[in-house]
């Protein structure tokens, strides 16, 4: 059964964002060569205190070309900025002062989760581009939220 250009455009746009959800959701989140066991403990920081999260974890994900922040919601009511659309976040390595924003693709928007409803003890994910590979495991990144820092994040 041959396919009209209609079908085969709505297929694409149907499937790209499809796509676009299973590549980043998780399947590529794992860090290359890590070790196997829990992550590193991380310091409970003033940012971390402002915003009303938990650092989870720094990964290198999708082959290295992207970097997956994650973090626990303890407070909701104080991590709205975190959540909120207007508010754009932005990595910065540590050793360079390079600064990485989130990607946003013209089908499925900026690569970060957003809700109007934040959960307590729920974790959520920002993902920023790292072009060339230039953050690595083992850099520090700081990560800025608004006016808040939050410093000293390893990249594993």
């Amino acid at each position: 059964m041959a396919l009209t250009r209609r079908k085969k455009a709505w297929f694409r746009a149907a499937a790209a964002p499809l796509l676009a959800a299973a590549l980043f959701s998780g399947l590529g989140c794992a860090s290359s060569g890590a070790t196997a066991g829990a992550p590193p403990q991380l310091g409970f920081s003033a940012g971390e205190e402002r915003l009303g999260i938990a650092v989870e974890a720094m990964r290198v994900s999708a082959q290295g070309f992207m970097l997956d922040f994650r973090f626990r919601v303890i407070d909701p009511e104080k991590a709205r900025p975190i959540m909120d659309r207007s508010i754009k976040p932005y990595l910065i390595d540590e050793a360079s002062g390079a600064k990485f924003l989130i990607p946003s693709s013209p089908k499925i928007g900026p690569m970060r989760q957003t809700t109007r409803r934040i959960e307590r003890d729920r974790s959520y994910w920002l993902l920023f581009g790292n072009p060339g590979r230039y953050v690595k495991p083992g850099n520090l990144v700081t990560v800025v939220v608004g006016d808040v820092r939050l410093e000293h994040i390893p990249v594993q």
